[in-house]
């Protein structure tokens, strides 16, 4: 496609794979990696990000911290704006997609900072999920 990188078959190794020429990769294969993330995606969470300081101030969620209630609405908005094909966000002029990834990553933010509001209502019992994933598929196969 037009515009697009093609990276070399040598930018595909596997990144576990190790050097003899060079001791740091013994200890640099062990860390988090940071290279497969897509930096236009980030960027544009960058954008959101600096959409979200300008209007209610930067790291606002550190200091004085969210109910995950707000993001996980939030979240949803954006979601179903544009899966019924609103691609970008009217008040900021990003994308639906980033402004979600971007609250997830605040709300995510806020947990490991320890001022998350866990005001999610009572959960389920585990693995109700797998039942209806498997009510599902038994339909599915009736079905036919």
């Amino acid at each position: 496609m037009a515009g697009e990188t093609q990276l070399s078959p040598a930018c595909h190794n596997d990144m576990t794979e190790i050097k003899d020429t060079n001791p740091k990769d013994r200890v640099g294969i062990r860390k988090a990696p940071m290279s497969g993330l897509p930096a236009p995606v980030l960027m544009e969470c960058g954008l959101v990000k600096l959409h979200g300081d300008l209007k209610y101030g930067a790291y606002n969620w550190r200091e004085a911290g969210v109910r995950a209630s707000v993001y996980y609405n939030a979240l949803w908005r954006h979601i179903e704006a544009w899966y019924e094909g609103e691609d970008l966000d009217p008040d900021s002029g990003e994308h639906h997609i980033a402004h979600a990834i971007t609250g997830l990553m605040v709300l995510r933010d806020s947990q490991i900072f320890g001022n998350c509001v866990d005001d999610r209502p009572i959960s389920h019992k585990p693995g109700w999920v797998q039942d209806m994933n498997e009510r599902a598929s038994a339909m599915i196969d009736k079905s036919k």
